[in-house]
């Protein structure tokens, strides 16, 4: 099994940190939150997670949530996630997408989310569409943007 780093040259090129806009819009297509975002990825060479991000969230009102996402690599260009709030797993799909999926723990297998990011070509801008699947049907979908500040 090679590193993180060797097997997944996409997710290397992810590290830095990225300011953003989060946008959820409902099935109907209305705007039904908005915030803004600074995300902080890295592969730690040394310590218990071989990928750690921290997201920073900003909403209009002046509140704030910080939430951190350590991953395990788990070989063969896998890596795996399990929070107190969500379990799931991520691994590239070609050279510029990254595919995850995962569940929040309190809902249960019946609430599932499927998230692409694309990485553009020079490395300095990022799109994502989280699809929120409830017993089989999208009823939510989270569209993000980012440009690499760092």
């Amino acid at each position: 099994m090679g590193t993180i780093r060797e097997d997944m040259p996409l997710l290397a090129r992810h590290e830095g940190r990225w300011r953003g806009t989060y946008t959820y819009i409902d099935a109907a297509g209305t705007v039904t939150d908005r915030h803004e975002s600074l995300l902080t990825c890295s592969l730690p060479e040394d310590g218990e997670y071989d990928y750690h991000q921290v997201n920073e969230y900003t909403w209009p009102d002046g509140r704030t949530e910080t939430r951190v996402f350590p991953g395990v690599y788990r070989g063969g260009g896998h890596c795996a996630f399990d929070t107190e709030r969500l379990r799931g797993e991520f691994w590239e799909l070609d050279e510029r997408v990254i595919y995850l999926n995962w569940i929040y723990k309190e809902e249960g297998e019946d609430l599932r989310l499927f998230e692409l990011i694309h990485l553009s070509a020079d490395g300095g801008h990022r799109s994502r569409v989280w699809q929120w699947i409830r017993d089989g049907a999208c009823y939510q979908r989270t569209l993000i943007d980012e440009v690499k500040i760092e």
